[in-house]
């Protein structure tokens, strides 16, 4: 039988691991708008490599300082998170400028925000996660709340190489099924080897895939042009990759897979409230529906983790 502590305790773990997948979520959030100030400077898909190498050294660096057994991994952790979870950072940061550059920043986002539904569904067959119709019906407004949002605003600094629509929705497709693959990894992983050591092992695995996969499609990555690159790519590694990804681990440690997923959706919406305050970018009516869509979503989402702890 459950004492009143222990609810307490649980309910006070569920309401915190939503809020810091939601924290999460609003720090991916920056991505859109830094990333559109660097494109001018140099190519996407170098951005992506040097936003994960720079975010690799400095957590070697932390661990040769302070935590030695950052590196002591077995082999199942070097294979499953090393090589699979590296493996899907890789994918992600390809397969997104695919899509970024084939049907444009807002297709883009719509696209890889198909990732609750498919994190919901695939939780129940990988991990036995509960698939209640709560969670799949929030994650379904979620999603269409995001494509109103994403396709209801303009974009500016939106690329001119367009690589067509058929290569733009794979990509999508692919940076969703990344995604979440990475949640559900995540959800396995880090309560065995922890967040930071799992964030390490994929961005070091990512970092090497990455490098060889776009020297050999001659895409190699160049190093930032300028201090105001530099820059830039330093503000995207101290978010997305390093800040975001400890925020979303920790969530994942305390809350199943499929909520933390709906939480972390409010990315797109702290994007385009961004894009819109930085670069005057205007949202439609439709749009502001769909804002609306993905804040109640989450706060419904909240509100049901909530209550889920207290029982």
């Amino acid at each position: 039988m459950t004492t009143a502590p222990q609810q307490a305790t649980s309910h006070t773990s569920r309401v915190a691991g939503y809020l810091l997948a939601l924290s999460a979520g609003a720090t991916w959030g920056t991505t859109g708008p830094l990333s559109t100030g660097l494109y001018r400077l140099m190519p996407a898909t170098s951005i992506g490599f040097w936003r994960v190498l720079i975010g690799t050294v400095c957590l070697a660096l932390w661990g040769l300082a302070f935590r030695r057994e950052l590196f002591r991994v077995d082999g199942r952790g070097w294979l499953l998170v090393g090589v699979g979870g590296g493996f899907l950072v890789a994918l992600f940061e390809v397969a997104y400028q695919f899509a970024i550059a084939g049907v444009g920043v807002a297709g883009a986002a719509a696209l890889l925000y198909t990732a609750p539904v498919l994190v919901a569904v695939l939780a129940r067959v990988l991990l036995h996660e509960a698939l209640t119709v709560t969670r799949l019906l929030l994650a379904l407004v979620v999603m269409a709340g995001v494509a109103l949002t994403v396709s209801g605003g303009s974009n500016a600094g939106a690329e001119a190489a367009r690589l067509g629509i058929g290569a733009g929705i794979a990509g999508g497709l692919l940076s969703a099924l990344s995604y979440a693959g990475t949640t559900l990894m995540a959800r396995f992983a880090v309560p065995r080897y922890g967040a930071v050591r799992v964030l390490f092992l994929e961005a070091l695995g990512g970092i090497v895939i990455m490098g060889i996969v776009l020297t050999l499609s001659g895409h190699a990555p160049t190093p930032p042009p300028s201090a105001a690159a530099w820059g830039g790519v330093a503000g995207l590694t101290a978010g997305s990759v390093l800040a975001a990804n400890l925020l979303f681990f920790a969530a994942v440690k305390r809350i199943e897979a499929a909520p933390a997923a709906v939480a972390a959706t409010i990315e797109p919406v702290v994007g385009t409230l961004l894009a819109l305050a930085m670069f005057n970018q205007r949202l439609s009516a439709l749009g502001s529906l769909g804002l609306c869509m993905v804040v109640g979503g989450v706060a419904a989402g909240y509100l049901n983790e909530a209550k889920q702890g207290g029982h």
